[in-house]
């Protein structure tokens, strides 16, 4: 009997280690699948949700994280950086898992991102600049976008030569890349002059571009006096675009970046707006999904920029 009970006991607890290695097993098959991720709290954070591309981003970035599990909050404070400074601290101090910031400066709120990274909370970007302590910072090359465009309208929409507005928002980490490209090659074209360069409020771009060119063209009254309008991306572009049409000034060249839906119709429909570059933003949204996987399931990552590619939209490249 004695030896009965002593193999029951021996058969019991073997049952009992195979059941909690099942269930531990099954329990990291989970947690494999979804990287970690599942269950954890992110906070999606930016100052431009009211912007198309920026709200594209947001949604694209939380229909991915959900997917993989996460509870997401977005908090957007609506062109505010002070009001998002102070909204980094509260999710700080709410022990948040995560923060993905998205189209910020992290430099502007970079005493915050501090706490975030003193409080071992992962910091992302999604078409944001890139700072120490951040993990990755997802986005397109924009110096290289604003190459691609800015090339394609002084040769091959220019010819080399006449006169250019440019519309910027130097402010937007991304802008400031396009910018720069355009600062860079604009030197190298003698025959293109710069009338004047313009910043453009995030708030309301379209109105606000719209408003500003119409004044231009008061001061820019004779026809072929402007030869182009290079914005730094697609809103002012198609509010440079409604200015133009307004005016009948068909013979000036607009060129926008982002790709937008209204950006590409225009482009599409033989309007002044001639060209944009399309990025990736569901490519930079998985970027950020994936690395923030590799993070959660404890894997090390490569920190700084990646990039999603862009394309250039023309209407032969559009149809």
């Amino acid at each position: 009997m004695k030896e009965l009970k002593k193999a029951l006991t021996i058969v019991l607890t073997l049952a009992m280690i195979f059941a909690i290695a099942a269930c531990g097993g099954e329990g990291g098959d989970s947690d494999g699948e979804n990287g970690g991720i599942a269950g954890k709290n992110i906070s999606i954070m930016t100052p431009y949700l009211g912007s198309v591309t920026t709200n594209q981003m947001v949604e694209y970035l939380e229909g991915n994280l959900k997917e993989l599990g996460a509870e997401v909050t977005v908090v957007n404070t609506d062109n505010d950086f002070g009001a998002l400074a102070s909204r980094i601290e509260d999710v700080v101090s709410a022990g948040t898992d995560a923060i993905v910031l998205v189209s910020a400066d992290p430099n502007q709120v970079a005493n915050q991102l501090k706490e975030a990274f003193d409080a071992g909370i992962p910091v992302f970007g999604c078409d944001s600049g890139f700072i120490e302590g951040m993990q990755i910072n997802a986005t397109s090359d924009n110096y290289q976008m604003g190459e691609l465009i800015v090339k394609y309208l002084f040769d091959d929409l220019m010819g080399g030569k006449g006169t250019v507005i440019a519309l910027t928002h130097r402010p937007h980490p991304g802008v400031v890349k396009r910018c720069e490209a355009f600062d860079d090659l604009i030197e190298q074209y003698p025959d293109i002059t710069l009338i004047t360069e313009q910043h453009v409020p995030a708030e309301q771009p379209i109105n606000d571009a719209q408003d500003i060119v119409e004044n231009l063209l008061l001061a820019n009254a004779e026809k072929d006096s402007v030869t182009a309008i290079w914005a730094a991306w697609d809103e002012p572009a198609i509010g440079a675009t409604q200015a133009l049409q307004e005016a009948e000034r068909d013979e000036v060249l607009v060129t926008g970046v982002d790709g937008n839906d209204q950006a590409v119709a225009l482009v599409q429909g033989g309007s002044n707006l001639k060209a944009t570059v399309k990025q990736n933003f569901d490519g930079m949204a998985q970027i950020v999904a994936e690395q923030m996987e590799k993070y959660f399931a404890g894997e090390t990552l490569d920190k700084g920029e990646m990039y999603a590619p862009a394309t250039l939209i023309t209407p032969e490249s559009a149809k």
